[in-house]
């Protein structure tokens, strides 16, 4: 029973961070991170061997695939690209919690047999959770099913983004404005398939709007940590600049209701400014 919190990304400008080793500043703050970076590009081993040696052990990256094999090809006739990009993570070793297989909103309850054959093809040295956004996932109950059973026959898991507090009322900033156009509008889901959930949070600009929204996610996470899961939440703002504060409130709030969590690392102190 473990769990881990963590944010969209290492780095940002309003966050307490020296101007070198970012990563391992983040890394004494949570224990996780979304690895979205290599969506756009796999990344060079020598880079992931230098992630790997900014964290410690116990540190965990939810590393996205590529587009090239989730948006460009959906899936299909990818196997050449797909083991080039877990030989690019595999310095991460133990650090690699889950191949994120993020799917664009246009692939939908009919396109299910594609996913079924790359999940099915897939090296089974490494554990997946995808992500759809089709809200036929979320609003037809047969769908759902559907693909319930297409990942529990590999024991993937379903990685909801939950976008219900950000879409509880209109949004009053230009980055709220901004989640609103590019993030997905589904109905919110609270069953894990696995032991490892994963749930993607986002909130709004104010942190108090923030917190009272993931009530429900509290007692969730408490829920399955009961059960012996270990959870993983991602904390997301739509300007993120709370997001690592919010991340460590999360995980402490947890850690009252369940004590027997090891405790976050102690932050690292920053640089001091200087003149030159």
């Amino acid at each position: 029973m473990r769990l881990h919190v963590g944010c969209a990304q290492w780095t940002h400008p309003d966050w307490p961070q020296p101007s070198r080793e970012k990563l391992r500043s983040y890394a004494s703050w949570v224990n996780a991170v979304e690895s979205n970076t290599t969506f756009y590009a796999t990344p060079s081993s020598s880079t992931v061997a230098s992630w790997a040696a900014q964290t410690p052990s116990d540190f965990r990256f939810v590393v996205k695939l590529p587009q090239v094999i989730t948006h460009e090809r959906r899936l299909t006739n990818v196997d050449a690209e797909l083991r080039a990009f877990l030989a690019a993570i595999e310095p991460l070793g133990p650090r690699n919690h889950a191949v994120w297989i993020q799917l664009p909103a246009a692939f939908s309850p009919t396109d299910l047999g594609a996913l079924a054959a790359f999940l099915h093809q897939a090296p089974r040295d490494y554990r997946y959770a995808v992500e759809v956004r089709h809200r036929s996932f979320f609003d037809e109950p047969d769908a759902a099913g559907n693909l319930e059973r297409v990942l529990a026959r590999v024991d993937a898991e379903w990685i909801p983004f939950d976008t219900g507090t950000l879409f509880s009322r209109r949004p009053t900033s230009f980055a709220e404005r901004d989640a609103w156009m590019k993030k997905p509008r589904v109905a919110r889901r609270t069953r894990a398939l696995t032991a490892f959930p994963i749930v993607r949070y986002i909130g709004r600009d104010s942190v108090a709007e923030t917190v009272d929204g993931w009530g429900y996610l509290v007692d969730l996470v408490v829920h399955w940590l009961s059960e012996g899961r270990s959870p993983t939440i991602f904390l997301h703002t739509p300007d993120n600049a709370e997001a690592l504060n919010l991340a460590r409130r999360f995980y402490a709030t947890i850690a009252a209701a369940v004590p027997a969590l090891a405790p976050l690392p102690e932050p690292v102190a920053t640089e001091p400014p200087t003149l030159f």
